[in-house]
């Protein structure tokens, strides 16, 4: 994929980003931007550096979060697959 010069608008100021993708590049500027807008919604009173701090830390969380997720349904599925196989197993035997 080509690379693409973007220009995004994230708390009042404007960026020149590249990327590959300029819908992803967007979606992500305004993410970013809604964020920062949340929490200083919040501490209006908080200087930015800290603001986007806060911010870079939530989405931190988030992605953690989700890291965290994909890796439990495995699990899950694997013990779903177990309690069939088990289940199956005894309704084999009574008949």
């Amino acid at each position: 994929m080509e690379i693409k010069s973007i220009k995004v608008k994230i708390f009042g100021n404007e960026y020149p980003l590249k990327g590959e993708s300029e819908e992803l590049t967007i979606q992500i500027a305004n993410y970013v931007d809604m964020m920062l807008k949340n929490i200083h919604s919040k501490i209006s009173d908080q200087p930015p550096l800290t603001i986007a701090i806060l911010a870079a830390l939530n989405i931190t969380e988030e992605l953690f979060r989700e890291k965290e997720n994909k890796e439990t349904p495995p699990n899950q599925v694997s013990e779903e697959l177990n309690s069939m196989i088990k289940f199956l197993d005894t309704f084999e035997k009574q008949n």
